[in-house]
């Protein structure tokens, strides 16, 4: 498949449709009257073998019988007569087609018949190119449907109509329902979409990664023009978990690779549906916060207790509420009731009169203050069977008055007053239907841009010593550690031996006191094969005759290292995007904890930062409990020590485990590595 065939096939001015019908409830009338509104009014060629006319256009019996070579072909056809049908499609150069049926079985034959084709499907809705008026669906869809800022890919045909017909405001430049993605790929679709001047947000429904290296390749794109990328996935990458000693492929686990890979980008990576749709309806029609403005919420409500629940469930995900001003608090207090407080959240229902001057006063104020980022109107948006639209009124002026996103949150999807949610989604107000998901989206639009890793330099003689090294055998201990000082990464001296006298002299060379540990096993704590604190010969030799006897001769001694945050990083392999960095809490419970995060190398400071954030491991860095914090900046460079490493090395490594990597206020010191050569 060319890029020229996939833009004739989605922006497609002749179509022939094999098997059209003017049979009630058929599907060959389906997609024949939805092509037929195709506001670009594509050549239409029907294809029957036993009609003459169809819907009064007229009908050939075969798709040989269509003249000249067509840019779409819609395959309304049982899957039998699929192979035969692209084959001949692919002679005539027929630019593309879409295979509506599962095609169970056929994939190979499909692929081999299509040829140089464009392909969507099978198993697929098929798309809607609404920016250049084209529905090649197998389904009846409203009309017209609007042109809009979302380009939309997804492996599911169910949320492919549930998104188009949603009553939110979610319009779209195009919408494919791709399917098994038999030839053409989400990365192919969102390539093609990023092109159009109409796409300003992009969402995606994923079960798997396919082309990996195109989709990347969108996802930067996207991320260089500061398109939002939305996406919600189902099942996963699987990460190679037959490494069973190495903690790095447990801890990763089977969302590893999209966790990695969204995180490299800045996609907005959402939980369910209804977030979905919450995000994607602020992006596309709501307003972005300003590049230097905090990035906290201001709420006000008409309820106390929805007011508390707001903030309870704010602190929960995450979602940063503004601290206000003296000047906004004062401005505040002029306008409330008595016994109501001038702080955010802000509640400022006392009488419920004077309506639409109290809350339009107050939110101009929160729009007002410069520690504010966005402002929300969180009530319910009930209909009001008085009439009153104070609300919209009240939010509709503050929206003309400020340059922050403005936007209404409700706690309750099912009592949003459509006509008044309408009227405000119109105006570029977005309304979020639900407390979690609404406060969700909004942590989305108020996260800052992670910026993407620059082009990584590599030294090459540094590269080549531990191929080669690697190329040759297992490293031991030693080798193990040495490889970390290469990559910057500070380690603890250790010291190989195989007897009790050169364990001792091991301990003479690093230093009292010293810890031992046996060489034959990599969970070492579960064997009991950590021996601490031995301060004197006589310790030492106690320590190895243990050791010895129960795990064999080949042991480690190392300098004991003092006390502090254990932090475990490793890589582990992903089979579709290769090494990935994993930081987790280390020690011994490094798996139990199952607090971690995954990264795509190369992992960019800032990306190393915002992996420590939000895990536990992140807390204990800032010091407990009167312990002093440890360097945090010292992690952050073990991290992208780790991320060199799999740049350089990845393809030779198939996981790496640092366990523990002791951080403390003086730095970090690695004191554990497993390295596995792939």
């Amino acid at each position: 498949m060319t890029p020229e065939r996939l833009v004739r096939m989605l922006e497609a001015r002749s179509v022939a449709v094999v098997g059209a019908s003017e049979r009630a409830w058929s599907f060959g009338l389906r997609v024949t009257t939805e092509v037929l509104r195709s506001p670009a009014q594509p050549r239409v060629h029907l294809v029957h073998p036993r009609h003459r006319e169809v819907l009064g256009h007229p009908c050939v019996p075969s798709l040989g019988d269509v003249p000249d070579p067509v840019d779409l072909v819609l395959m309304g056809v049982p899957d039998r007569l699929l192979p035969e049908l692209l084959a001949l499609a692919a002679k005539r150069d027929d630019a593309g087609a879409v295979v509506f049926g599962s095609a169970h079985g056929l994939g190979p034959e499909l692929v081999s018949a299509a040829g140089p084709m464009a392909l969507c499907g099978g198993g697929c809705m098929g798309f809607v190119n609404a920016a250049r008026g084209i529905r090649a669906i197998g389904y009846l869809e409203r009309e017209p449907l609007p042109v809009g800022p979302i380009a939309l890919v997804t492996h599911s045909g169910s949320v492919f109509s549930a998104l188009l017909r949603t009553r939110r405001r979610l319009e779209f430049s195009l919408a494919v329902s791709s399917g098994q993605e038999l030839v053409t790929t989400t990365a192919d679709y969102l390539g093609y979409a990023l092109d159009l001047p109409e796409t300003k947000v992009v969402g995606l429904f994923l079960e798997t990664m396919r082309e990996v290296p195109a989709l990347r390749a969108c996802l930067a794109r996207a991320a260089d023009r500061d398109i939002p990328v939305v996406a919600l996935t189902v099942g996963g990458s699987p990460v190679g978990r037959a490494l069973v000693d190495a903690h790095s492929g447990a801890l990763a686990g089977d969302d590893a690779a999209w966790e990695a890979l969204f995180g490299a980008y800045g996609v907005h990576r959402v939980r369910d549906l209804d977030e979905m749709a919450d995000t994607l309806e602020m992006f596309a029609i709501g307003r972005r916060p300003r590049a230097s403005s905090p990035r906290t919420l201001a709420t006000v409500h008409d309820s106390g207790a929805e007011r508390v629940l707001v903030a309870d469930t704010a602190e929960r995900l995450g979602v940063e509420l503004a601290e206000l001003s003296a000047q906004t608090r004062d401005r505040l207090a002029g306008l409330l009731g008595d016994g109501l407080s001038p702080r955010n959240p802000l509640d400022v229902w006392s009488t419920g009169a004077n309506t639409e001057e109290l809350f339009t006063g107050c939110l101009a104020a929160l729009a007002d203050d410069p520690a504010v980022g966005v402002v929300a109107l969180a009530v319910d948006l009930v209909p009001e069977y008085d009439g009153d639209d104070s609300y919209p009124l009240a939010v509709e002026t503050v929206l003309h008055g400020t340059d922050k996103p403005v936007v209404v949150l409700a706690n309750i999807a099912s009592a949003v007053d459509q006509d008044a949610a309408g009227r405000l989604r119109e105006q570029g107000v977005p309304v979020l239907e639900g407390t979690v998901t609404g406060l969700r989206a909004l942590a989305h639009l108020l996260a800052r841009p992670t910026p993407l890793a620059g082009e990584v330099q590599v030294d090459a003689a540094r590269r080549g010593r531990w191929r080669a090294r690697l190329g040759a055998g297992p490293l031991g201990p030693a080798e193990s550690m040495a490889l970390l000082a290469h990559y910057g990464i500070p380690v603890a001296a250790t010291f190989e031996a195989g007897s009790v006298d050169a364990a001792m002299a091991g301990a003479a060379t690093v230093g009292y006191p010293v810890v031992l540990k046996t060489a034959a096993a990599s969970h070492k704590t579960d064997v009991a094969g950590v021996h601490l604190g031995l301060s004197d010969d006589e310790a030492v030799a106690a320590a190895y005759a243990d050791l010895a006897a129960r795990l064999g001769p080949e042991v480690v001694v190392q300098h004991q290292q003092p006390a502090g945050v254990e932090v475990a990083l490793g890589l582990v392999r992903d089979p579709l995007l290769g090494p990935l960095v994993v930081v987790a809490v280390g020690g011994t419970l490094v798996e139990l904890v199952g607090s971690r995060a995954v990264g795509l190398p190369p992992v960019s400071p800032a990306r190393a930062r915002e992996m420590l954030a939000g895990l536990v491991v992140d807390r204990l860095l800032d010091g407990v409990r009167g312990r002093p914090a440890a360097d945090r900046s010292a992690v952050v460079d073990a991290v992208l020590g780790v991320s060199q490493l799999a740049v350089e090395l990845g393809d030779v490594i198939v996981a790496l485990d640092v366990n523990p990597l002791i951080a403390s206020e003086s730095g970090v010191v690695a004191v554990d590595a497993l390295v596995f050569p792939r």
